[in-house]
């Protein structure tokens, strides 16, 4: 079994010649995304088409943005990735719709033995990143290799994840835990216990008919 099949079957591998060239073509797309204009919205997005392996509609990564592969990570729609984003996909990352990433996201998927002479005889592995839709990951977050992280879910500033995280909470920490469930009543506010102005309401109202 050549290494890039251990790899993709998430198993030992250790980055040979074959795999060293899969990532040189990605350095070179990583590099145009990232000197390309920043203004130019449009252009940017195309580009991003051509660093990821799939992305929906509407998919922006601000730069700049660094991966390993690229084409190992999936994003549905909506997806936002602010700046200094990095995704090692050794492994598949697979992010769902309207999820949006703030500065400083650290999606991990590779790794290393625990054991100095297992590690130092240059073999690592991937294991898979699993992000659902509807998911806020705050600034400085570091996702590790292995994760899952549940629909309707927000993490907090500085967290790093190491174990899954469930759906519709608010987690954080390090390592990050639950914090508490999202309900109903967080419809009334917009930071801390702020609530939403009539005039945005009724914005939000009529944004909502119109995808109906």
């Amino acid at each position: 079994m050549d290494q890039r099949k251990r790899r993709d079957e998430n198993l030992p591998y250790i980055a040979d010649e074959q795999v060293a060239q899969e990532m040189k073509i990605t350095k070179r797309r990583m590099q145009q995304f990232n000197t390309h204009d920043w203004s130019d919205y449009e252009g940017l997005q195309k580009l991003a088409r051509t660093l990821l392996g799939k992305a929906g509609k509407n998919c922006t990564l601000t730069p700049p943005f660094y991966c390993d592969y690229g084409t190992h990570t999936e994003v549905g729609d909506n997806f936002f990735a602010n700046y200094n984003c990095v995704i090692l996909d050794v492994a598949k990352v697979t992010i769902g719709d309207n999820v949006f990433f703030a500065p400083n996201v650290a999606v991990y998927t590779a790794g290393h033995p625990v054991h100095p002479e297992m590690r130092n005889t240059a073999y690592e592995y991937g294991m898979p990143v699993t992000i659902g839709s509807n998911v806020w990951v705050g600034g400085n977050v570091v996702i590790t290799p292995g994760v899952t992280i549940g629909d309707n879910t927000v993490i907090g500033a500085g967290s790093v994840v190491t174990k899954d995280i469930p759906s519709g909470v608010v987690a954080a920490g390090n390592p990050c835990r639950v914090l508490r469930k999202i309900t109903e009543e967080d419809k009334k506010y917009y930071f801390k216990k702020l609530e939403f102005d009539e005039e945005a309401l009724l914005d939000i109202q009529r944004m909502q008919t119109e995808q109906k």
